[in-house]
């Protein structure tokens, strides 16, 4: 019986494939395995991309809008005007202000120089300082009223929001607009308590969005479970930005030290008591199916790896008690 050797691409842990010829329109293949000290698990975990920051922004003061320059959608750089208030009783109790400032800075300097000369008292003079000190603090109070007539953008972002419209009478209570960041996401991830101790603080993670691959820092652990949950919360700090709301998958490699063999699941027969049994070819010189039993570890798309009594070497037939019998000569 002849053998035709060629390389097996199917799995980096397999050996050499080889074919045996049954008859003139069928082939057995087979493979060479190899042992190896450990194995990797891959999870996948869902999550959500929430923004880096989140605000609902009002205005300080009660009064009636006078505009709104942005909507829904639209994006906005940190600074920008957003909305604006009727300032208009501001204007006129801060040009009272600074009148008021203006005639107590008069009054000021002449008891200054009277007061050199010894024609008033101490007191009228520090009345006078006095009154010129609250007419300043009173132009600085309206000029923080002023500016509190304006609303900005906090930061960098999109609208997600609009609460108002113009002409709209509000409280400092009342939220305007509402804006998401636009420079970074997060992704929310919930983690089984049996992972949290594979994950690491700072440490860059995997994560698939749609069919992108993208990486994200550990950033923040909740420190304790959810009420009745066996998972903590997990917040990771994304390298690229991505609209919030989308779904995520974290991907979390796990590796176990055990020793086991790597083989594709159309290899395995089901056996008795949980175990599966592979069948293999003899290095006897007469080729002959032999049987052994294994116990499967861990699945991994298409292939087990496994446990048992195959050692380094052995042939493994694909397809299994489809192709052969056991005891069968090839």
């Amino acid at each position: 019986m002849t053998t035709n050797k060629q390389f097996c691409k199917i799995f980096i842990f397999f050996g050499i494939s080889l074919s045996f010829l049954l008859n003139a329109d069928q082939q057995l293949e087979v493979l060479e395995v190899k042992t190896s000290s450990s194995y990797e698990i891959s999870k996948n975990l869902p999550g959500e991309l929430l923004p880096f920051q989140q605000s609902k922004i009002a205005f300080e003061i009660t009064g009636r809008i006078l505009s709104i320059s942005a909507d829904i959608g639209d994006k906005v750089k940190k600074g920008d005007l957003l909305a604006q208030l009727d300032d208009s009783e501001i204007n006129a109790s801060l040009e009272q202000a600074l009148a008021r400032l203006d005639l107590a800075n008069q009054v000021l300097k002449r008891f200054e120089d009277l007061r050199k000369k010894g024609y008033i008292s101490i007191q009228d003079y520090d009345e006078a300082k006095s009154e010129y000190l609250v007419a300043k603090s009173q132009v600085k109070f309206f000029e923080v009223k002023k500016s509190q007539t304006v609303l900005r953008a906090p930061y960098d972002g999109f609208i997600q929001n609009r609460f108002v419209d113009e002409g709209t009478v509000i409280n400092g209570s009342n939220p305007i607009l509402e804006i998401l960041d636009a420079n970074k996401v997060e992704a929310h991830v919930s983690i089984p308590e049996n992972l949290i101790t594979n994950l690491v603080m700072l440490n860059d993670y995997t994560f698939q969005i749609g069919q992108k691959t993208v990486f994200g820092k550990l950033k923040r652990l909740a420190p304790m479970a959810a009420s009745g949950s066996n998972s903590r919360l997990a917040i990771f700090e994304l390298n690229d930005f991505f609209i919030p709301g989308s779904l995520i998958d974290l991907i979390i490699k796990i590796n176990r030290n055990e020793k086991g063999i790597w083989l594709p699941i159309n290899s395995l027969s089901q056996s008795e008591q949980g175990l599966w049994s592979v069948y293999t070819v003899s290095n006897d010189g007469f080729n002959t199916v032999e049987k052994d039993i294994v116990q499967i570890i861990h699945f991994e798309n298409n292939y087990a790896f496994v446990s048992g009594t195959l050692k380094d070497g052995d042939l493994v037939i694909l397809g299994g008690l489809s192709k052969i019998i056991e005891g069968q000569t090839l």
